[in-house]
């Protein structure tokens, strides 16, 4: 007996379903579970889980206050809300144009530019390891030094105004060009009233003492990485808080170290939550 055609057409879908079901439903995710038990491949399918959090992700080594625990090795700085959180994931979306602090009374409003933020962890970090914490277009009171310069004519001839736009107190330069350097009043935007916005690079080394990845956040802000640099810079520190000699934490540093991937991709990068978790048991 031949079926009618609506029928038919209904069986032919409820086979499909059944088909793709067996299919994407069960042989599929079987077939990747059994992927992640393959040795090699087991711990990162599971989260690279660890003691202390899993080694995939970043996390901060501070106190209740935010402040760095001297007795370890201290992460990249993080955009991922309030650092490391997972669920907010992301770059702070600040590019090499972001010098302008945006000043305000109200804290809501306010929002350091890149390079300020660049410049203010800087001058914290060499604080806590007690290096050179000075940058090239920094301010010894860690921001941008930029200027907003307005000229007679526009865009050229003498120099007849200058605003420090990311200081309200005194300037870091008393005069350019002949001109006093004014300090900024929140809520002006100098670039909108003719003013040519000029960074300073001033007398920071070239090659500042606190390596980029101490001062920048990584684009996913979930980086558990840090540079050997970073890491050599903070082992005395830790080497003095901990009571241990410095070539051991050395050593320890060396041990955490991955190559670069493939042998030439990237650049060797310790896990800074291993190496404390190393660390926890040496001390």
């Amino acid at each position: 007996m031949r079926l009618p055609a609506w029928l038919g057409q209904h069986l032919a879908a409820l086979r499909a379903l059944l088909v793709l079901t067996v299919l994407l439903g069960f042989a599929y995710p079987l077939a990747f579970v059994a992927l992640g038990r393959v040795p090699g491949l087991a711990d990162n399918a599971a989260g690279s889980l660890v003691t202390a959090g899993s080694s995939l992700i970043g996390q901060s080594f501070t106190d209740a206050d935010g402040n760095p625990v001297p007795r370890y090795f201290q992460s990249r700085p993080s955009a991922a809300g309030d650092g490391y959180d997972p669920t907010s994931t992301g770059a702070s979306n600040l590019g090499p144009e972001s010098v302008v602090d945006t000043l305000s009374a109200d804290p809501e409003e306010a929002a350091p530019s890149l390079l300020s933020q660049v410049c203010a962890r800087s001058l914290a970090i060499g604080e806590l390891e007690g290096v050179d914490g000075s940058r090239p277009y920094c301010t010894p009171d860690g921001v941008g030094a930029v200027l907003a310069v307005f000229h007679r004519d526009g865009l050229t001839g003498p120099v007849t105004r200058a605003v420090s736009v990311n200081q309200t107190g005194t300037p870091f330069l008393p005069t350019y060009q002949g001109v006093p350097v004014e300090p900024a009043q929140p809520g002006q935007d100098y670039r909108a009233q003719g003013g040519v916005i000029t960074p300073i690079r001033g007398t920071a080394p070239s090659h500042p003492v606190i390596p980029p990845d101490a001062v920048t956040a990584s684009g996913s802000g979930l980086d558990p990485h840090i540079s050997p640099a970073y890491a050599n810079l903070q082992a005395p520190r830790v080497a003095r808080e901990r009571g241990l000699p410095l070539d051991r934490v050395h050593e320890l540093i060396a041990e955490h170290t991955a190559g670069r991937a493939l042998g030439f991709l990237g650049d060797p990068t310790v896990n800074v939550l291993q190496l404390n978790s190393a660390l926890d048991g040496k001390s």
